[in-house]
């Protein structure tokens, strides 16, 4: 079988405890896109700023939700695989929180940068 570590007690209960947060934000922050939620890093037309409910505290609260809920998950897998995974995961959604928030300056203008300067990026 897979060589896999140990976790002590505190350390998986972290580590579910962090899988059930991020995918609890995760959720909270596809909730207000509806159906106009979309994987591209352009917002779709006809949509509007969002900057309350999980917006309040992450301007990417679904990636946000991802990484915390990712790294949860890699640390419970007990592997280097899967914490691998999550570098990787930390490096796509770094590049593309970038190129989106490019666009959403380019829609929204001085709301996205005021929203930008009072809201972390993650967390």
């Amino acid at each position: 079988g897979r060589v896999r570590w140990s976790l002590p007690d505190p350390v998986a209960a972290a580590a579910l405890t962090a899988t059930a947060a991020g995918g609890g934000l995760a959720l909270a922050g596809l909730a207000p896109h509806g159906t106009s939620i979309t994987p591209r890093v352009e917002p779709p037309s006809g949509t509007g700023l969002h900057t309350g409910g999980a917006y309040r505290v992450s301007r990417h609260p679904i990636y946000t939700g991802l990484l915390v809920g990712g790294a949860g998950v890699a640390v419970l897998r007990r592997r280097p695989g899967p914490l691998a995974a999550w570098v990787a995961l930390l490096g796509v959604l770094h590049a593309k929180t970038r190129r989106e928030e490019r666009h959403l300056v380019e829609r929204f203008g001085a709301d996205y940068e005021r929203y930008r300067e009072r809201t972390p990026r993650l967390l």
